[in-house]
């Protein structure tokens, strides 16, 4: 069984930065591969995408919204996968939630429902 628990989220002034971590824990990235996403959800509304990093760790893919200015990365030693968010928006504000499948190898899956483990989730706050 994998158990996922994030951590780095909080408030920051909008065009600043937060790094969210995501720890596996119960497998090891380097003998139980995975592909990573990190998604957010508003209340009452569906998780969005917003990156993810393929199985193999050689493919990354973003959601438009966020493109340029977040970036995910994995350390396979620390079971951990990043998210680095810069010049954030009051728009980023949102619940966000590491994902962990294993569908394909090569390529980032982007819809929720095939991810298998989910974080508690941690809030990312803008404020205006």
């Amino acid at each position: 069984q994998v158990q996922l628990v994030e951590s780095g989220g909080g408030l920051v002034q909008a065009g600043g930065s937060l790094r969210l971590s995501c720890t596996a824990s119960g497998r090891t990235f380097s003998n139980y591969a995975m592909g990573m996403g990190w998604f957010r959800q508003a209340p009452g509304k569906e998780r969005e995408f917003v990156a993810g990093i393929s199985r193999s760790g050689g493919s990354t893919d973003y959601a438009d919204s966020v493109k340029g200015r977040f970036t995910i990365s994995r350390d396979n030693a620390k079971n951990t996968v990043y998210l680095q968010m810069n010049t954030l928006k009051p728009e980023d504000t949102d619940l966000y939630y590491c994902g962990a499948e294993r569908t394909l190898w090569a390529v980032v899956v982007a819809n929720s429902r095939q991810y298998d483990h989910w974080g508690q989730g941690i809030q990312v706050t803008v404020p205006p």
